[in-house]
């Protein structure tokens, strides 16, 4: 029988503590997710004749779903397919180096889109201490054979810029390892071992449910081969690490060391990767977060056959549809993807998609919100067809629209000055506004720009900030504070309870819903 091992993100050196923010999401090194027995209690529900008939009912429902009592036989079958894995990085020149003993550091590029973690290269720094010389960190981490020729999954993170990667299988062995790919998006990394004959586990191919014992295996604080267990507290978690933030959240204990190892179900499957965990502290609260296993078969079926992963791309800045946004667009539910602004030249301008539409399915699926649009369209190829559904000024349309190749680098954002040159009141918004061709800096010069907020007012409660251009009120495009002050009479005319701004800052673009009652 095959067997199935993940790794976390990968743990710095125990002598190194990272002192981290009250909540704080970290990356692991491996994280371990156990079975265990389960028991019911229930409160007996007595009929009218005293028989606790729901009662005994719900206990053989019960009995009838047991988990093993132990998880030795699955671990013994596992456990050989997990390894540590040890990586030297080079960290370049003094300037750019981390810092020690707790201290702030600065985050390499390819961690800037996750939360502060565990599992950052730590160590000794042997560069000598000087600028301008190069210094290394020793870091550690967790993986799994997926494969007997050597083929192993751990973290992006565990292997970023890594100069050197050595594994430690479980029986002690040493092994040298390169790099086959990798990919920051979901944190996956696909390496391969020297040597061959290797044990190996299997992906699961299907998804665990809430409440499913599951078996953690990895390398914490370098105590390779340890062994946690727990269960499913939640799916589909989104920790703000990327647009296909898709998590399974497990209370197996994980901790730093952990990152890259995986979780396994009863049957010996990995349904996930190890990546990072919510603490406080630091240390293992039983809040843990794994890459679902379909996740993790798709990327890395890419990265070992080209060594990179692409995906679809439409082009599209886009935000959620809250209930406010909602009800100044006339969406009868708050579902979908705003189009904030569509980047030029794009699938979406091409197939007519404009700034104020929502996307509400693709190829019929409902969009539940922007992140879900984000990982439909990006587990899909490029030059893939696809059917769109959008609401555009009140109407249902579909549009088809193929996909291009998401960039690796976003269009650059639009260039908003901040000059303050005065301007016109606009209401009780609380802003000063100016036309843009009157502002240095302000860009295309199309819209009115914001060179005053009222601290107190509605617009300050909402985001607003000198130097952001609104560009578009209610749907209209504004060029002077006249056509605001127009735009707002005529929405409230309309009995609406709040109108849609759409602005843009440093930040990008995005709609702001502005409640009427106070403007």
């Amino acid at each position: 029988m095959t067997q199935s091992v993940q790794s976390a993100p990968k743990e710095s050196a125990p002598k190194s503590r990272s002192r981290l923010s009250a909540r704080r999401l970290v990356l692991l090194g491996t994280t371990i997710l156990g079975l265990g027995a389960a028991a019911v209690v229930v409160q007996p529900a007595f009929t009218s004749q005293g028989t606790p008939a729901l009662a005994q009912n719900l206990s053989m429902q019960a009995h009838k779903v047991q988990a093993p009592v132990g998880f030795a036989d699955i671990v013994e079958k596992v456990k050989p397919a997990v390894m540590s894995v040890r990586v030297k990085v080079d960290e370049g020149p003094q300037s750019s180096s981390f810092n020690f003993n707790g201290d702030e550091r600065q985050i390499p590029p390819g961690l800037r889109e996750f939360f502060r973690r565990f599992g950052a290269p730590d160590g000794d720094m042997q560069g000598g201490g000087r600028p301008g010389k190069r210094h290394f960190a020793m870091g550690q981490g967790s993986g799994f054979f997926i494969s007997a020729d050597g083929y192993a999954v751990t973290n992006n993170h565990v292997v970023d810029k890594a100069e050197s990667v050595q594994v430690t299988t479980d029986d002690g062995k040493i092994h040298n390892a390169k790099v086959i790919g990798t990919d920051p998006r979901t944190d996956l990394a696909l390496i391969k071992v020297e040597g061959g004959n290797f044990p190996f586990v299997n992906l699961s191919s299907t998804a665990p449910r809430i409440g499913d014992w599951v078996i953690a295996v990895g390398n914490p604080f370098g105590l390779g081969g340890t062994v946690t267990a727990g269960i499913v507290s939640a799916r589909g978690r989104d920790i703000g690490a990327s647009a296909y933030d898709d998590f399974i959240q497990i209370d197996a204990p994980v901790n730093k060391g952990n990152s890259g190892g995986p979780t396994f179900d009863t049957e010996g499957n990995v349904i996930g990767v190890n990546t990072a965990i919510f603490s406080p502290s630091g240390g293992s609260v039983g809040i843990a977060f794994a890459i679902p296993a379909d996740t993790v078969k798709t990327v890395i079926a890419q990265l070992k056959d080209h060594g990179s992963v692409t995906r679809g791309w439409i082009g599209v800045q886009i935000q959620p549809v809250t209930p406010e946004i909602a009800d100044g667009l006339g969406l009868k539910s708050v579902n979908g993807a705003l189009v904030a602004e569509p980047q030029a030249n794009s699938p979406a301008v091409k197939a007519g998609i404009k700034a104020g539409d929502v996307i509400t399915s693709v190829d019929g699926a409902q969009v539940k919100d922007a992140r879900d649009l984000a990982k439909k369209i990006g587990m899909l190829a490029p030059n893939t067809t696809v059917k769109l559904g959008v609401f555009d000024k009140g109407s249902e349309k579909t549009v088809s629209v193929t996909l291009g190749e998401l960039p690796n680098q976003q269009q650059a954002r639009a260039d908003i000055g901040n000059d303050n040159n005065g301007g016109a009141d606009v209401g009780k918004l609380g802003l000063t506004l100016a036309p843009a061709g009157r502002v240095a800096g302000s860009g295309s010069g199309e819209g009115v720009v914001v060179t005053g907020v009222d601290p107190d007012g509605v617009a300050a409660e909402h985001g607003f900030k000198t130097g952001d251009v609104i560009v578009e009120v209610g749907g209209k495009t504004v060029s002077s504070p006249s056509d605001v002050r127009k735009v707002l009479a005529d929405v409230r005319g309309d009995g609406k309870k709040t109108v849609l701004m759409r602005i843009k800052s440093e930040q990008g673009t995005k709609f702001v819903a502005v409640p009427l009652g106070r403007a």
